[in-house]
Parts: C-alpha cells; sequence; structure tokens
C-alpha cells in the first residue's frame, strides 16, 4: 500500500478486472459452439439480397410462374406475406367479378395474374411501373 495525502490506497494491480471476469464467464468449454457464431455463419451462406420467396408455390392459393420468380428476383421484389395476402384477396375479387388474366397493383408492384390458374405470371417493381404497357389483361385491381 502506498500513502497520498495521509490516504492509504491499496494496491489494485493484482484484482481482477471486470473484462477478465466477462472472459472466464463466456469462455467456451472444449467443443462447445457459440450460438451467436452459429447465426452468423447461417446468415453468411445466404443471399440475403434474394427476395424470401424460393418456392414456385407461395402458398395453398397462389403459385408463381417460373418467369415471375425470375422477375421478381430481378426487380428485387420481396413477396412477404402482406404482399401474398393482397394477391390472395385479389384474385378472389377478381373472379368473383369475372377476371381471368389481371393486373393487380400493390404498394411495392404490378403484378400480372392469371387467375383461373391462381398463378402470378409477371411482376413489375414499383420504379418501372411507370412506363410498363400491360396488354392481355381484362382487369385491373388496386390493393393499396
Amino acid at each position: 500500500m502506498s500513502k497520498v495525502n495521509s490516504f492509504l490506497i491499496p494496491n489494485v494491480s493484482s484484482l481482477p478486472s471486470d473484462v477478465q471476469k466477462a472472459e472466464k464467464t463466456n469462455a467456451l468449454k472444449q467443443g462447445e459452439k457459440s450460438e451467436f457464431k452459429g447465426l452468423v455463419d447461417q446468415l453468411s451462406q445466404q443471399d440475403l439480397r434474394q427476395p424470401q420467396v424460393t418456392e414456385k408455390q407461395v402458398g395453398h392459393d397462389v403459385n408463381v410462374s417460373t418467369h415471375a420468380m425470375k422477375r421478381l428476383q430481378e426487380r428485387n421484389i420481396e413477396l412477404d406475406g402482406n404482399e401474398y395476402m393482397k394477391l390472395k384477396e385479389a384474385i378472389s375479387k377478381l373472379r368473383t367479378k369475372g377476371g381471368h388474366d389481371s393486373l393487380v397493383i400493390t404498394n411495392k408492384a404490378a403484378y400480372v395474374v392469371d387467375v383461373d390458374k391462381n398463378t402470378v405470371v409477371t411482376a413489375v417493381d414499383k420504379n418501372n411501373m411507370n412506363e410498363n404497357v400491360f396488354t392481355k389483361i381484362d382487369s385491373t385491381i388496386f390493393m393499396m
């Protein structure tokens, strides 16, 4: 101990620091795998730029053609649960009104849909909708 201004100051260099305690507490036992590292490895193997839809069948009621899947990927359109529900509802409404080949417009994109087959035929992202001409459709629905 040393004395400064009549105070006794203990020698603290031998006490373990908070960092040393944390390292000891968080140290992995031999053969144990870090949960965090496992998640990082799993995410690094995925291509996060691709839309979350990876299979032809999006759900029980809406299918995506091979062409549409390619367009979704090229145009970075994510067909998430909300978008799926809009498409499902739109197909149902279009069917009751007699639609067959229809254009479904949402906040994210425009989809050409074959109502009879419950299939998305193609998709165009919001930014590229302005200059496009949609042909061979018999109905349009806005699902904003």
